[in-house]
């Protein structure tokens, strides 16, 4: 396919020229985080920052999920000791649910969704409608930051007010729309009832929610390219959408590993897991960050050129903790028994409702699994879980391949 205008030179060095950046940028980050963030003194105390220069070194760090960020920052408000600059340098703190707070600063595209817009074709003189929200949540002031950086004049849209924001769009003429694919559709539809022109909108930068392939087929009919990106309130831009469309492209601020839910281990590339983050921010430095969605790597490089790692998108969520004859098992805890076992494949804990009672049973990849392994995993599912549960021997490769360990199938007649 023809090639794209790039953001910047970035996008398309070779995979050694951006490990080898990776790994000096790597080093530094955590040096930086031990010396100015608190909690990282603690976190990573028996870390030498000199040795962590690669991705193994980097699989070696803990993971600081964000299930438990709410309780680190409740412990030390409003950031938990991860901001590593004064307060004087912060422009924003944010509130997300959990509570979960954010910052920006003055930086440019602080949250770097510049290099998404772009590859989704936004450029400078485009007027951009945009309708995340800018109430205590970073989504609204995050983009447009992004699209001013790129040179974009943005209407500040908001959520809600359809009719009103309609007759913006109307009035303004905005050739660029961001937001929700969802509030994106209703705008369309309402417009179409109401006898408004918003035919102006050619370009969409959508996020928070998934675009199935039939509303970008609708968008495309009414002359709609929509482009999606995949981030997160705590570190901003993960992966986009460029032109060629298959798969998204990670962003060049960040590193990201997909590691086996409940644990920091890196899985092999096309299988599902985790998405952790290591960001390269100074103010708010996140080091194996767990973001608890789920992704999985594709191979190669993007048609388009550019050629950072491609994920697939989000996959749904890795946190598959639930409550069994009233005690929480977790994937941590699944991940421990398949430890101890090493002879096992992939493991699947599925939890049941079976003669008014629960029932868990741990499927395992195995040939041949005899009654002394059978006893001997059955016996670790009652220490480490505190709830017995059995054992069955599945054929290899006969487990999906979607990133869950625990899958309740209870329904309650």
């Amino acid at each position: 396919m023809e090639r794209t205008e790039y953001f910047d030179t970035l996008e398309t060095r070779s995979s050694e020229e951006r490990e080898i950046a990776l790994a000096a940028a790597l080093k530094a980050q955590v040096a930086h985080a031990k010396a100015n963030a608190p909690f990282f003194v603690e976190w990573l105390k028996d870390v030498n920052p000199a040795t962590v220069t690669s991705r193994a070194a980097l699989a070696r760090l803990p993971i600081l999920r964000k299930a438990d960020l709410s309780e680190v920052q409740r412990k030390n408000r409003p950031m938990g000791g991860l901001l590593s600059v004064p307060l004087a340098e912060v422009q924003h703190i944010f509130m997300s649910p959990g509570p979960i707070f954010e910052i920006d600063t003055a930086e440019k595209d602080y949250l770097r969704g510049a290099r998404a817009m772009y590859a989704a074709g936004f450029r400078a003189g485009d007027i951009v409608h945009n309708t995340f929200s800018y109430h205590l949540t970073p989504a609204g002031l995050m983009m447009e930051a992004a699209a001013r950086s790129l040179g974009c004049a943005v209407v500040p849209g908001g959520v809600g007010q359809t009719e009103l924001q309609l007759d913006a769009i109307e009035a303004i003429r905005p050739g660029s729309y961001v937001g929700t694919p969802s509030f994106l559709k209703i705008l369309l539809e309402k417009a179409d009832d109401l006898g408004k022109d918003i035919s102006s909108i050619r370009k969409a930068f959508v996020s928070a929610e998934a675009l199935p392939p039939s509303l970008r087929q609708m968008f495309r009919d009414r002359g709609i390219s929509a482009f999606q990106s995949y981030g997160t309130a705590d570190v901003g831009i993960i992966a986009y959408e460029s032109q060629a469309l298959e798969g998204m492209i990670v962003d060049e601020g960040v590193l990201v590993e997909i590691v086996r839910p409940g644990t920091g281990d890196p899985v092999a590339d096309g299988e599902v897991g985790e998405v952790v983050v290591t960001t390269f921010s100074k103010a708010y430095p996140l080091v194996r960050f767990g973001t608890g969605d789920l992704s999985a790597v594709l191979p190669g490089i993007s048609p388009c050129g550019r050629t950072n790692m491609r994920i697939k998108g989000w996959m749904g969520r890795a946190d598959q903790r639930t409550k069994v004859k009233g005690m929480f098992v977790d994937p941590a805890q699944i991940a421990l028994i398949a430890r101890r076992h090493p002879e096992l494949g992939r493991v699947r804990l599925v939890v049941d409702w079976v003669d008014q009672q629960d029932v868990m049973i741990l499927k395992a990849e195995l040939i041949g699994g005899s009654d002394d392994v059978a006893k001997a995993v059955e016996g670790n599912i009652q220490s480490i879980c505190k709830v017995r549960g059995r054992v069955e021997f599945v054929a290899p490769g006969s487990l999906p391949n979607d990133g869950k360990v625990i899958d309740d199938v209870r329904k309650y007649t």
